[in-house]
């Protein structure tokens, strides 16, 4: 190659550069605090960063250089995201502490003391009111919440659920879903075993309390034997939603990951609308239709969501359960009890994660795959088309969760 060749193509590659630079500092421009997502990741080497951007359908983005870098002293994944904000309980500070990105860093913008609590619910019960349902450490036996006006940062209210604590050989508790009927609360919940220092076993039982609100009184207690861990820390994973009808959908966690009761079936439950019971009529076996256990549920409108199963086969046990690719996703039907399509998705790792949003029928699945990368992919609901969006490179190892940032 001659010197004009050479020069003409070190030119060339310096264009390219700038024009793919742009492409990529477009999904990260625009005015700060006025983007449209945010994407939670944790890099190889340990570290952990929040990016935001204004689409996730294509481009790439690296969270050393594209995102801030985060003091995991400050925040973990188990974060709340709304109208642009963060929201993240600061056990060390104890407080809750509402948080912006800015130049490229996470600052805090307002906080409230919150002592003595554990989320284990959100729940935004419209405008700015924000509900935690939670529970007293360290013993974490009390159910407990606390509600906030969080343009202010100010608690509304804070006391004790009228919730059975824990008793006999089962001695904690979990919250798995909150929902508010009319003048009436529904709480979902179940009690646990420590068997050792690192395992439990959990009752057979789903329990639903229904709540004076806002008085947090009791009215009744049901109990569920079909299966049990409802719900789950929504804080890091989805796994209930009301659909447009007004009936609530929430999914039964006994596997391995979560319950711990893994004889007993992942299954998709239903509250219907304007009733405080699940529906004795409508149990969706999730275990007998896919064959594993599930862990996550994502409404994507009409009747649908979409699941994330593990496979069973793949992993050895909770000591790889995380860094093992082995999740499937599926599209259900819930009003029917359907298995309608396993998508074609590469396999996924991370036992839990906040991996799908919706935006025009196009349901965004954030997956990392050990042989195809970390992208977040678009899945079409009215052609099934499947293709690659954005993808997060560099330095990631998991994106933990997406969220709406608005």
């Amino acid at each position: 190659m001659n010197s004009r060749s050479k020069r003409s193509l070190f030119f060339l590659l310096i264009a390219l550069s700038g024009l793919f630079g742009c492409r990529e500092k477009s999904l990260i421009s625009g005015e700060e605090g006025q983007h449209k997502y945010s994407i939670y990741i944790l890099g190889k080497d340990g570290k952990e960063y929040l990016l935001e951007t204004n689409q996730l359908d294509s481009g790439r983005l690296t969270p050393d250089r594209d995102g801030a870098e985060l003091n995991t002293r400050e925040m973990d994944r188990s974060v709340m995201v709304k109208n642009g904000y963060y929201y993240y309980l600061n056990r060390k500070k104890t407080s809750l502490i509402k948080y912006a990105i800015k130049e490229h860093q996470l600052q805090e913008i307002q906080s409230m003391p919150l002592a003595q609590f554990s989320i284990e619910n959100y729940q935004w019960l419209g405008g700015d009111t924000l509900l935690l349902t939670g529970l007293a450490n360290p013993d974490f036996k009390q159910v407990r919440y606390t509600m906030i006006q969080t343009n202010a940062m100010k608690p509304i209210r804070a006391g004790n659920m009228e919730i059975p604590v824990p008793t006999g050989r089962f001695d904690n508790m979990s919250v798995g879903f909150v929902k508010r009927q009319g003048a009436q609360l529904l709480l979902g919940y179940t009690y646990h075993q420590q068997i050792g220092v690192s395992n439990y076993t959990t009752s057979d039982t789903t329990y639903i309390t229904t709540l004076n609100y806002p008085e947090m009184t009791a009215v009744k207690t049901v109990k569920d034997t079909r299966s049990t861990y409802p719900g789950g820390v929504n804080t890091v994973q989805t796994s209930a939603f009301q659909d447009a009808q007004g009936d609530f959908y929430f999914m039964d966690c006994p596997g391995i990951a979560l319950g711990n009761r893994p004889e007993l079936s992942t299954a998709i439950m239903r509250i219907n609308k304007n009733s405080t019971v699940a529906d004795p009529h409508y149990f969706f076996n999730l275990s007998s239709a896919i064959g594993n256990h599930a862990y996550g549920m994502w409404s994507v409108g009409a009747d649908k969501a979409i699941v994330r199963a593990e496979r069973k086969d793949l992993f050895k046990g909770l000591g790889d359960h995380y860094s093992t690719p082995h999740f499937e996703f599926y599209l259900v039907d819930v009003k029917n009890n359907q298995v309608l399509q396993k998508l074609a998705l590469p396999l996924d790792k991370g036992t839990r994660r906040e991996c799908v949003l919706l935006k025009d029928n196009i349901a965004y699945i954030s997956v990392n795959s050990s042989s195809e990368g970390n992208y977040i992919w678009k899945y079409d609901l009215k052609t099934a088309a499947l293709t690659k969006g954005m993808q997060l490179a560099g330095n990631t190892d998991f994106i933990l969760r997406i969220d709406k940032l608005r």
